[in-house]
């Protein structure tokens, strides 16, 4: 009875071994549940998203001693898997004889194709002889650009050691690659890219922004050899012509290196500027310091490289020293023909002209010398004319970086000395791009640097922007707008809603005066400088207008 049972027993299990046996195979194409998932280049990833379809063998019967063990099938799926992982180690364990540099082979073909991911697709098993079989598959690779690549491809396998083997050539990777052969990537090059605007288009001709263009070529910022546009991924089979598989090629190529400049704004720089022989106009966009016009007649990088005596542009920054000590655009001032300081010299007026008792506002529309510098005097020292000019840049790197500066001042020793810098006299030196860079700190509120030209290039370490405080900013935007409605530049040609503010500066070396005018209209700040000029009325503000009208 007991000998009964037990042969029960083993009955019950027999059965449940031969109809629950099932073999780990790939269905076909059926769907993405059959995809092997993951993203290549060589490396070991965890498996994307598989799902692998369980059947029951043709056979139930158990495989005879000597017969090979594990089926195609079996041998098919874990050599995908181990591909779509990157886990070369496992796929050669699953190769009859590989070659040696089997991984090498493999990673060299993902360098080639730089795919973002990678899904193998497997069709039916097809038997080809008693111990040899051919399981056909799909590779679908997302290549950068240029979308999916999809080709097909077959694995063949055979019974080698009682052991089901791939039988590995190099066209497993892809159906063109013959012994010896590779995948090769090929980027065929155009021209040198060249700066262009801030949208794309060449610059206008003769627009006076050559040099600069120039230094970013110098710089390495625009590419002084040609570039890359578009690739290629070409079979290279020896003895062979190379066979292109894959091509990629932009509808446009790349139109240059971006600059922050704006076109219409230096088209319209350059033209005001004709006829001009030395001189220059520097707009920045003043709430982000990015620099939209350069049209340059000094030569080289004199729009931001060269200093001169600013005048009295300069006494934007001493009214805001005196704002933030005290006054007020309404406080009541002297703007005599002449004012002696005690026991030094006496500063004149520009023609010695007399205006008798003024508000602030109007001693700075006139451009009153005399009203400065006692203000200066009396209410100020040289440690804070100094401080107030950094604030707004000056001993601060330019943006060509290095010992550049946007514009200089000595601490003065003197009073005669601390006089001649309240105006813009004396050791005080700025560039044009500082003056802009002070016109536009009045509009936003706050100086900032100016950015590098070149849009695209890293911005590195840019100075710290310093916030003005309200009173000064709101009082100096009111001095600006009295010198365009009652001032130096009243009833000339300038548009509606430009505040300014005029210079007329001594050159040391005994020439002709410079004629400076900076200011702003709306977010567009900007300095007009013309080299011995005569005045700013006279020379920098019909300047300004050209320019502004053109807009």
């Amino acid at each position: 009875m007991r000998n009964r049972a037990l042969l029960a027993l083993v009955m019950v299990a027999a059965a449940i071994f031969v109809f629950g046996v099932v073999g780990l195979i790939v269905s076909g194409r059926q769907g993405t549940d059959s995809d092997f998932v993951a993203a290549p280049r060589g490396t070991l990833a965890p498996a994307g998203p598989q799902t692998l379809q369980l059947r029951p063998e043709s056979s139930p019967e158990p495989s005879p001693a000597g017969s090979p063990e594990g089926s195609p099938d079996e041998t098919a799926a874990a050599y995908f898997q181990a591909w779509v992982k990157g886990d070369y180690d496992a796929m050669r364990d699953l190769v009859d004889e590989p070659p040696g540099d089997f991984a090498d082979q493999h990673r060299a073909f993902e360098d080639a194709a730089l795919s973002r991911s990678l899904r193998i697709a497997v069709g039916d098993m097809v038997r080809t002889g008693d111990e040899t079989a051919e399981i056909p598959f799909t590779q679908e690779r997302d290549e950068q650009d240029a979308g999916t690549w999809r080709f097909d491809s077959s694995l063949h396998l055979a019974v080698r050691d009682l052991t089901w083997k791939v039988l590995w050539t190099p066209s497993v990777l892809h159906p063109e690659i013959q012994p010896g052969g590779s995948l090769v990537r090929t980027a065929p090059e155009v021209g040198p890219l060249q700066p262009v605007t801030r949208g794309g288009r060449e610059f206008p001709r003769n627009s006076g922004a050559e040099a600069y263009l120039q230094n970013l070529v110098d710089q390495g910022v625009a590419p002084a050899t040609g570039v890359a546009v578009g690739w290629t991924l070409e079979v290279d089979n020896p003895g062979l012509p190379s066979k292109t598989v894959l091509s990629y090629k932009p509808d446009k190529r790349p139109a240059g290196v971006r600059t922050t400049i704006d076109y219409a704004t230096q088209a319209a720089a350059a033209r005001a500027l004709d006829g001009v022989q030395r001189g220059a106009i520097v707009a920045v966009r003043s709430s982000t310091g990015e620099i939209l016009a350069v049209a340059d007649r000094l030569g080289g990088r004199g729009a931001f490289e060269r200093k001169y005596a600013p005048g009295s542009t300069f006494k934007t920054i001493t009214a805001a020293a005196l704002l933030g000590n005290g006054l007020s655009p309404d406080s009541t001032v002297d703007c005599p023909a002449a004012y002696q300081i005690p026991m030094h010299r006496s500063i004149p007026n520009y023609r010695n002209e007399n205006h008798g008792t003024v508000t602030l506002r109007q001693a700075f529309a006139l451009s009153c010398n005399t009203t400065f510098a006692r203000l200066t005097i009396e209410r100020l020292s040289g440690d804070t004319l100094v401080d107030q000019a950094r604030a707004f840049g000056f001993g601060v790197p330019g943006e060509s970086g290095g010992t550049s500066t946007c514009g200089s001042l000595r601490r003065p020793e003197n009073p005669d000395a601390l006089a001649e810098d309240s105006f813009g006299q004396g050791t005080v030196e700025a560039t044009p791009l500082c003056m802009a860079l002070v016109a536009a700190a009045v509009e936003s509120g706050e100086w900032r640097p100016a950015r590098p030209l070149a849009d695209e290039a890293s911005q590195g370490e840019l100075p710290q922007s310093v916030p003005l405080p309200s009173n000064v900013a709101e009082g100096l935007r009111s001095l600006m707008s009295a010198v365009t409605v009652d001032g130096t530049a009243a009833g000339s040609e300038l548009p509606q809603g430009v505040a300014g503010k005029t210079g007329t500066a001594e050159d040391w070396q005994g020439g002709q005066d410079h004629a400076w005018f900076i200011g702003y209209r709306g977010d567009l700040a900007f300095a007009v400088f013309v080299e011995h000029g005569g005045t700013g009325r006279g020379a920098a503000v019909p300047i300004a207008a050209r320019f502004l009208k053109a807009l």
